[in-house]
């Protein structure tokens, strides 16, 4: 089983019974781990290429000689930290700041609020950003 298996919310049961025989014809003289999370729905596909094709392109095209020398994994890393916080990593005798969240871990809600808070700061530096209903209609 190399794929995630969601458990629905009811009639359990059938899925249950199949996970039971799946471990239960593992070879032993093995150690497995089984991990049990709750389900989180994870963003598209189509938002994904929407945050990298669309909103950091347009504020690399718009934002001028203020970003000059940026790309869109700086916008990418800058935005989340703003977003989400920072943590301070030491070693090497060097010190650097990296977001506390990463974009791949959030949930779909998460990812439109992470949307929603970089189209206002793009909008506080005068590039607008579309919505994704307006981006793709």
């Amino acid at each position: 089983m190399k794929r995630p298996i969601i458990l629905p919310e009811s009639n359990r049961s059938p899925v249950i019974e199949s996970i039971v025989r799946y471990l239960a014809a593992l070879p032993e003289g093995k150690r497995y781990t089984v991990k049990v999370e709750a389900y989180k729905k994870s963003r598209s596909q189509q938002q994904n290429r929407y945050l990298w094709g669309l909103v950091y392109e347009t504020i690399l095209k718009e934002g001028g000689e203020a970003l000059a020398g940026w790309h869109a994994e700086d916008l990418h890393t800058y935005f989340l930290g703003e977003w989400s916080g920072w943590e301070t990593i030491e070693g090497f005798n060097s010190i650097r700041k990296r977001p506390i969240k990463r974009s791949s871990k959030l949930s779909t809600v998460e990812f439109s609020d992470y949307v929603a808070f970089i189209q206002q700061k793009a909008a506080e530096l005068g590039v607008y950003i579309p919505d994704p209903n307006e981006a793709y209609s």
